[in-house]
């Protein structure tokens, strides 16, 4: 069994700590309640209390205009349109004929197999007339 007097002393010591406790939450409270100040910048509030804390707008920079120099390969060029021609992009279906070189390669030895054929064919009967006249 727990003495009166130690049981009391735990009960105090229990509030004592409680009390600290409920003092460190209060003081993180008034630490989170601080207002973080409000700019407006983009936005123009109808209460009057809040224009007065407006921000002007954020400017731009200023960007210079950029000046094209011909390059060194561009001077020995004759005509101004040969050398935009040769800055110009590559046609857009580059990429489509690139994919399909292989697919046309094939298809472009199997049109000279069958042509050689078709030729051959075609000598095969003049050899064969050829000699009986």
């Amino acid at each position: 069994m727990e003495k009166p007097v130690d049981r009391m002393e735990r009960l105090k010591a229990l509030r004592a700590a409680a009390e600290l406790s409920t003092q460190e939450d209060s003081d993180q409270q008034k630490e989170e309640e601080t207002e973080v100040p409000v700019k407006f910048r983009n936005y123009l509030p109808k209460d009057e209390d809040l224009q007065k804390v407006k921000v002007d707008a954020a400017k731009a920079n200023e960007f210079e205009e950029i000046v094209l120099t011909p390059a060194a390969g561009l001077d020995e060029a004759v005509d101004g349109e040969d050398a935009i021609a040769n800055l110009a992009p590559k046609k857009a279906n580059w990429d489509l004929k690139r994919d399909a070189s292989k697919k046309l390669e094939k298809l472009e030895r199997r049109t000279q197999r069958a042509m050689i054929e078709l030729m051959q064919e075609n000598q095969a009967p003049n050899e064969d007339g050829g000699g009986e006249d």
